[in-house]
């Protein structure tokens, strides 16, 4: 194939907000951004997993019947749960392992945010995996509030607490009175809005490792716009990990992992071509997938590419751009020359290799770490493009 790197692409794109709470993908609409292109909505004919309701959807009725199914090969496993400390949804596979069905009735709660996590073998015995996202309805005129991260989930000294709210909210100080954003040991926590339906929370500086942070929500009875009030009450808490960052020097070919302060790793990688350079700037993970789809169909690349296998995925921003596996590039491309689309490829076999540089890295790496790109020659990520927070100052990140 033509494409030597990484799938990705500069593109305007339209979010799913809710979609994006669930696994951090894009803010209202951004324009002009670099970024890889992972199947999104329908899938298409060949795709060998198939998840109803589609990914990304939004205000799916709870009546709507949940279906996972293959055209040919087995499900191995599957597993639907409610995001945010909802119940799972439990169901079974069928005997010829074509199709899982929720048992009984099945109904989705309202209001509530579901992971799709699917693996199967396709007709060639080779492992596939597939993870789609999406969201109930919501009655009328309430306001719901999606959260990242997740309750109890160990994260990166970088994570930033995002909180993508289903309407747009016009009573940004009531709301934003009924959230609170509290850290043991105790540091400065402050928000940040971006347009009216995502508010931010960070420290002044990463998160010191074994913080404990919780997140108050007490927005039942508020009132966020006209006609529309808020119903939940509830605290969630989430930890810091170890002190892990990543340093890319595009123009010298190379990532350097830091633990503690001190370098641990060396890893020679490709980033983006003079044509689709690399953000630059500080980047969070923000998901991770043992395999995805890239196409470039996604990200105004037409027939490019599309690579339905790519390895040890790792999300940086809500555009596209990613840090992954890459088996389809000729070995020396990596520590040599940068010919992506605009992601940062790491050498790896096809099916994923744990003992690749790519797989060891996503073996060590959490959500909520820091990936900072220097040299590329591209601007720096904008502050609302996945967890972008870190590249404002603190002046600027208190003023909003």
């Amino acid at each position: 194939m033509s494409v030597s790197g990484s799938a990705a692409g500069r593109h305007p794109v339209t979010a799913t907000a809710p979609a994006i709470a669930l696994a951090l993908a894009a803010a209202a609409v951004l324009a002009g951004l670099t970024g890889c292109g992972t199947e999104r909505g329908t899938a298409p004919p060949d795709e060998t997993i198939r998840i109803t309701p589609s990914d990304g959807a939004t205000r799916v009725a709870v009546r709507t019947r949940v279906t996972v199914s293959v055209r040919e090969g087995r499900l191995r496993h599957v597993r639907v749960r409610a995001r945010q400390g909802g119940p799972p949804l439990p169901g079974r596979i069928s005997a010829d392992g074509r199709t899982w069905r929720p048992y009984g009735r099945g109904r989705l709660a309202a209001a509530s945010a579901y992971a799709v996590d699917a693996v199967a073998r396709d007709a060639r015995g080779e492992r596939v995996t597939r993870r789609t996202a999406f969201t109930t309805r919501a009655a009328r005129h309430r306001l719901i509030g999606y959260f990242t991260p997740e309750h109890r989930q160990t994260v990166g000294i970088g994570m930033i607490v995002s909180i993508r709210f289903n309407r747009p909210v016009v009573r940004r100080a009531a709301v934003q009175r009924a959230i609170r954003v509290t850290a043991r040991p105790r540091v400065p926590v402050a928000a940040h809005w971006f347009g009216r339906t995502r508010l931010d929370f960070r420290p002044r500086r990463y998160w010191r490792p074994g913080t404990r942070v919780a997140l108050d929500l007490r927005l039942r009875g508020v009132r966020g716009a006209p006609r529309t009030y808020g119903v939940q009450h509830k605290r969630v808490w989430f930890r810091v990990g170890r002190d892990q960052r990543s340093v890319v020097e595009a123009d010298r070919h190379r990532m350097t992992v830091y633990r503690a302060g001190r370098a641990v790793a060396r890893v020679p990688v490709t980033t983006g071509s003079p044509e689709n350079r690399t953000y630059s700037g500080r980047m969070v993970i923000t998901e991770k997938a043992a395999v995805t789809r890239m196409n470039g169909d996604t990200v105004g690349f037409g027939g490019q590419y599309d690579i339905k296998d790519v390895p040890h995925a790792m999300r940086l921003t809500d555009s596209g751009t990613f840090l992954h596996g890459n088996y389809w590039a000729e070995p020396g491309v990596f520590g040599a020359r940068n010919v992506s689309h605009g992601c940062v490829g790491l050498r790896d076999v096809r099916g994923g290799s744990a003992r690749s540089p790519a797989g060891a890295f996503f073996r060590r790496s959490l959500v909520g770490d820091v990936v900072t790109v220097r040299g590329s020659g591209e601007e720096r990520v904008a502050p609302d493009n996945g967890l972008g927070g870190w590249n404002m100052s603190w002046r600027e990140w208190r003023a909003g």
